[in-house]
């Protein structure tokens, strides 16, 4: 049986009170070194989901090819750009991008001082991680946000009070409040489509199976054939984010191949669930609370002597 820091890896859904005859556990994994930006997952989880288009404020950024900036109440799928030179700074091409270079000039992309002048573009699409260990859960005074029998992690905005104790308590800071009325959206693996048997509509709508959505156990299976692959090919910088079970979430139910260092696509290197300690501070806090008793006790029955 796989371990992970909290003992075995638990049956999410089962732990949630679903009997055995719940479906596996469903997840992402993205592979980033396919995705090619054309922002389809985006346009497809706003179509399907109806969310706001973010006119306004939360509009066209301006920012390279990136529009959307972040995740958010209003953007449950999030496609980073991030351009590097292709050439490292002792001198090496990475090898995954060396024909992408060449490439990149031809089209006249931006170059970003590399010696050849060409550019590496890393893209990525992110989405909520629906935890094993979700500390988001473990916050919500309402019910609010619950777990689903396909071991995904779903926010029912009818029940949401906007207390915001979810959005700190996220590892990732996925979750984000409206400003009409403070409510929390996030993605919810697009839950009544896997009711109905469908795929999440960002995978549907993926043109290069970047986001693969399945059975989280074959999905792991399927990631760590893809990062050999990579290997093989030279590719060194190729890592699993996401994927461990035994890292400070549990492993996570939407993982990520990548080609750089989590924090190049706005990623912790290190998540933690929030809440790991709640239990023992508790603890401290009923045996402080208790020797005050004791002491005042002791305190008024001196005073009475």
């Amino acid at each position: 049986m796989t371990h992970s820091l909290y003992g075995p890896l638990p049956d999410v859904a089962g732990d949630a009170g679903y009997d055995h005859g719940h479906p596996p556990r469903m997840g992402f994994f993205t592979d980033t070194s396919v995705c090619i930006g054309c922002k389809a997952c985006e346009v497809a989880c706003k179509e399907w989901n109806l969310l706001p288009t973010g006119a306004g404020a939360d509009g066209i950024s301006g920012l390279s090819y990136d529009n959307t900036q972040a995740l958010g109440a209003n953007t449950w799928r999030h496609v980073a750009f991030v351009e590097q030179p292709a050439t490292r700074p002792d001198g090496s091409v990475d090898a995954l991008a060396a024909a992408g270079t060449a490439d990149a000039v031809d089209l006249g992309m931006p170059t970003v001082g590399a010696p050849d002048g060409g550019v590496r573009w890393l893209m990525s699409s992110d989405v909520c991680k629906h935890c094993t260990h979700a500390a988001c859960l473990d916050v919500c005074p309402t019910g609010a946000l619950f777990r689903t029998e396909f071991g995904t992690v779903v926010v029912q905005p009818d029940v949401c009070n906007g207390c915001g104790y979810c959005v700190p308590a996220c590892p990732y800071g996925v979750i984000d409040q409206r400003h009409d009325d403070g409510r929390v959206f996030k993605c919810t693996m697009c839950y009544d489509r896997l009711g109905a048997g469908m795929e999440p509509a960002c995978a549907k709508a993926c043109p290069t199976d970047s986001i693969q959505f399945g059975e989280l156990d074959e999905l792991r299976e399927r990631a760590d054939a893809r990062l050999a692959a990579l290997h093989d090919d030279g590719v060194a910088d190729a890592r699993l984010y996401g994927r461990d079970p035994d890292d400070g979430v549990g492993g996570d139910g939407a993982f990520f191949l990548l080609l750089d260092e989590p924090e190049t696509y706005g990623l912790p290197p290190d998540p933690v669930v929030t809440t790991r300690d709640l239990p023992s501070i508790a603890k401290h806090v009923a045996l402080a609370a208790g020797a005050v008793a004791v002491a005042a006790v002791a305190a008024f029955l001196g005073g009475r002597r």
